[in-house]
């Protein structure tokens, strides 16, 4: 396959997927935003989406003030910033049309049809449909598209790099959503334990969707420690990081070339990690240093496919 279509491929799915993942923050904290707390923090704790996607600074230049209205367009429907939802729908249309032989017209139909929408909304709509049911339906047109490809694709190297971008962008957004407790979100000593605390938990197992998950694994009510251990180190959860990385570790394997052994090594390193790891040892260091070392791995991970399979790498 070409390294062009490839990339494409590869960012196409990655941009929906980092579309979603979005709306998730952003819902997360907004829905986080309507507890009633003192009126001091409101606007603090939306700080917290700016940080875990690295928006803070491209956003500190364009805006003097942190707020839910300059936050949730900034992050949702700003065209000039890059890692908006708009934004990602738009450049996932793009990646989609430029390899448009190598998708399904039905993959193609969800992604032109999602942008279309998305040109037409602005703040007005957004707050008339109502904020999390807008981000409701990203998340849902993510899903489609999902199923859509996963439905209609020829199992061949295109849809192996589709679904690569899917669990890349997946691993590094979850590991960015779980840390959201650790940013701002931290209830105050007083609160630990409480109505407030258990809101938030169960807020972050809501936003990658594993609330039955939890709820059917440990039949328990909800602690760091088991919501950690099942979306770092759980193999049957989605959107856990194990599972994730096994995906991606498996998908190089079956794409691999003369110049992806270093990748396939460096993935096989981190899912040995995820697959032998404890969790006790994990919150013993540290959950959010934890983290941000596995962030850091993975975009060690995202040059080494770049560098192993496409020619030019595009501007995350």
């Amino acid at each position: 396959m070409l390294s062009r279509v490839a990339s494409n491929l590869y960012w196409m799915s990655r941009y929906v997927e980092r579309a979603e993942n979005t709306a998730r923050v952003l819902d997360v904290t907004w829905r986080m935003s309507l507890l009633t707390r003192d009126p001091a923090l409101q606007d603090q704790e939306w700080s917290a989406p700016l940080n875990i996607t690295g928006s803070l600074f491209p956003f500190s230049g364009r805006h003097h003030r942190v707020d839910a209205q300059q936050v949730l367009h900034f992050m949702a429907l700003d065209p000039e910033n890059p890692s908006s939802i708009l934004a990602c729908a738009r450049q996932a249309r793009e990646n989609a049309r430029a390899v448009r032989g190598s998708i399904t017209s039905e993959m193609w139909e969800v992604l032109n049809s999602t942008w279309l929408e998305m040109q037409q909304m602005d703040e007005d709509k957004m707050q008339a449909r109502g904020v999390s049911a807008f981000f409701d339906w990203v998340k849902e047109r993510s899903h489609l598209f999902r199923g859509v490809t996963f439905g209609t694709m020829h199992r061949d190297d295109a849809y192996e790099f589709a679904r690569l971008g899917t669990h890349m962008e997946r691993a590094d957004s979850t590991a960015r959503i779980l840390d959201v407790k650790y940013h701002i979100l931290l209830p105050s000593v007083k609160d630990v334990g409480g109505a407030v605390d258990y809101y938030q938990w169960s807020a972050v197992l809501r936003s990658v969707a594993a609330f039955e998950a939890y709820r059917k694994v440990y039949r328990d009510v909800i602690t760091p420690l088991k919501l950690a251990e099942l979306l770092i180190l759980r193999d049957d959860i989605p959107r856990s990081l194990r599972f994730c990385l096994r995906q991606v570790h498996d998908t190089l394997g079956r794409v691999q070339n003369a110049q992806s052994g270093e990748t396939l090594r460096w993935s096989g390193q981190i899912l040995s990690g995820l697959q032998y790891g404890r969790i006790s040892d994990i919150f013993a260091g540290g959950l959010h240093e934890y983290l941000t070392e596995f962030l850091g791995s993975m975009q060690q991970l995202s040059l080494q496919v770049q560098k192993s399979f496409f020619a030019s790498a595009p501007v995350e």
